[in-house]
C-alpha cells in the first residue's frame, strides 16, 4: 500500500495564489509539471482511506462487518474520491473491479450487485444481488464528471448506460407522487390486502446529482424525481428531521397516497439519514430546492444549539433524540451547518472532527464509514470539490492546472 501523503496540503491558499500555480503547471515541462498538478490534488485522509480500506485491485473491503464485505455503495463514493483527488489509475481499479465483481463482467447486461464479500458457505462472491439505487446514482455520476475532466468518451457512454437502467428498474411512478427512486430494483414495494405501499430512502437521492442527470438524460426522469423528493421531504420532516427509512402508503382505490411510518424501520433518523443534511448542505443555495431542504431540516442545528454533539437517533415524529453521534456524523454536518449559517455549532463540529479524524492517532483511527462521511464532510470544506448549480462538479485540482486537466494522469 503506498504511504500517507506528505505533501503541504493547499486548502487554505487564496484563489491567486491557486492561480499561480495554474500558470506554473503551464510553464514546466513534463514531469514537474505534472507533479505540480498532483500537488494541487494531495489529500491525506484520501491516502489514509486507501491504506485502510482498498485493495490494489480496487476492492474497498469494510471489515467491520462479519463478510468482510464490499457494497456498490463503498465502489461508488471511492470513485468520486478518487476523481476528486485526481487518482485516475485508481478510479480505473475500482471501476474494473466493481464491474467484474459486482456487475458480472457486463455494465451493459445488469446493475451492479449491492453487497459481495464471504458467502454462509465460506466462498467469496454476490452475497445479495439486488442493485441499489443510490450507489448506481454515484457511479454514474462519477463516470459522467470523469468522462468530462478526463476527456474519457467511454466513462461517460458508461454513465448513460447506467442511467438508463436505473431509469427503468428503479424509478416508479406512484399514484399522487409521480417517478419516485426507488432504493432497488425489488423488494421495496409491498401489496397489502387494502393497500399498497412503497418504502423509500431520502438519503438516496443527492439534488446536485439530479441536477446533472437532467443535463445528461434530458429525455429521463430526473426534473420529476427532483419534484417527487420535495413531497417526500415535506411529508416527512415534521420536526424538522430526516428518517433512515419512510413509506408511501396508498389505500385500494385511492388516486393518491399518505406517507406513513417504515414498516420495518419506523420513524428512527439515524445512520442512513445523517447523509441526508450531508447532501442538502452540499446542495447550492441558489437551486429551486435549497429553500425547501433548510426549511424542512432546521432540526439538527436547533438541537446542536444546545447539545456537543449530534444525536445517535432521533425519532423523526416527536423529534425525541438518543445517544452520541460518532464522530462522522459531525462531519457530516460540517456543510450544513455552514450553508444555514450556524457558526457556533460549526466550530464545535469542526474542532470534534478534528481531534477525532484529521488528527487521530494510529490506534483510535475511525471506522469505515465515519472516514467515508469525513472524506465528504472535509473535502468540501476545503473546497477540494464544490457542486455548480447545473450539477457540474468544480474541482479544486482542475482549477488549479486547467491547461493539463484532460491528460495528467492518463494511464
Amino acid at each position: 500500500m503506498p504511504p500517507v501523503s506528505r505533501t503541504p496540503d493547499t486548502a487554505r491558499a487564496p484563489r491567486h495564489a491557486l492561480r499561480a500555480l495554474g500558470l506554473w503547471c503551464a510553464l514546466l515541462p513534463g514531469a514537474m509539471a505534472q507533479d505540480a498538478c498532483t500537488t494541487a490534488a494531495a489529500w491525506p485522509l484520501w491516502d489514509q482511506f486507501v491504506q485502510r480500506f482498498v485493495q490494489d485491485d480496487g476492492r474497498v473491503i469494510d471489515y467491520t462487518t462479519v463478510q468482510q464485505h464490499s457494497t456498490s455503495e463503498g465502489q461508488s463514493y471511492a470513485m468520486f474520491f478518487a476523481l476528486v483527488a485526481h487518482d485516475r489509475a485508481r478510479f480505473d481499479k475500482l471501476w474494473a473491479w466493481s464491474i467484474a465483481n459486482l456487475a458480472g463482467g457486463d455494465i451493459g447486461a445488469r446493475l451492479p450487485a449491492w453487497q459481495w464479500g464471504r458467502q454462509a458457505d465460506g466462498r467469496w462472491g454476490v452475497v445479495d444481488a439486488n442493485p441499489a439505487s443510490d450507489a448506481n446514482l454515484w457511479f454514474a455520476y462519477a463516470l459522467a464528471e470523469a468522462g468530462r475532466v478526463w476527456r474519457e468518451p467511454r466513462y461517460t457512454a458508461q454513465a448513460r448506460t447506467l442511467l438508463a437502467q436505473v431509469a427503468i428498474e428503479e424509478v416508479a411512478d406512484l399514484p399522487g407522487l409521480g417517478p419516485t427512486l426507488l432504493p432497488a430494483s425489488k423488494g421495496f414495494a409491498l401489496r397489502g390486502p387494502e393497500s399498497r405501499t412503497w418504502r423509500l430512502n431520502p438519503s438516496y437521492l443527492p439534488v446536485p446529482l439530479l441536477r446533472a442527470f437532467e443535463r445528461l438524460d434530458a429525455q429521463g426522469p430526473w426534473k420529476a424525481v427532483g419534484a417527487s423528493f420535495q413531497r417526500v421531504l415535506e411529508g416527512t420532516t415534521p420536526k424538522g428531521f430526516a428518517a433512515d427509512w419512510v413509506a408511501y402508503e396508498v389505500r385500494e382505490g385511492a388516486a393518491r397516497g399518505a406517507f406513513v411510518a417504515d414498516p420495518e424501520k419506523g420513524d428512527t433518523g439515524s445512520y442512513d439519514a445523517i447523509r441526508t443534511y450531508l447532501w442538502a448542505g452540499m446542495t447550492p443555495r441558489g437551486d429551486a430546492l435549497a429553500p425547501v431542504l433548510r426549511r424542512r431540516l432546521g432540526g439538527m442545528a436547533a438541537a446542536l444549539r444546545t447539545a456537543a454533539v449530534p444525536p445517535e437517533k432521533v425519532q423523526t415524529a416527536t423529534g425525541q433524540m438518543e445517544g452520541q453521534g460518532p464522530a462522522g456524523f459531525s462531519a457530516a454536518l460540517l456543510p450544513y451547518l455552514r450553508t444555514l449559517g450556524a457558526t457556533a455549532a460549526l466550530k464545535a463540529q469542526q474542532e470534534r472532527v478534528r481531534a477525532q479524524l484529521l488528527e487521530a492517532p494510529p490506534g483510535g483511527q475511525p471506522p469505515y464509514y465515519d472516514q467515508v462521511l469525513g472524506l465528504f464532510g472535509t473535502g468540501w470544506m476545503e473546497q477540494r470539490y464544490q457542486f455548480l448549480p447545473s450539477g457540474r462538479l468544480q474541482l479544486r485540482w482542475e482549477k488549479a492546472c486547467p491547461q493539463r486537466s484532460a491528460t495528467t494522469n492518463t494511464p
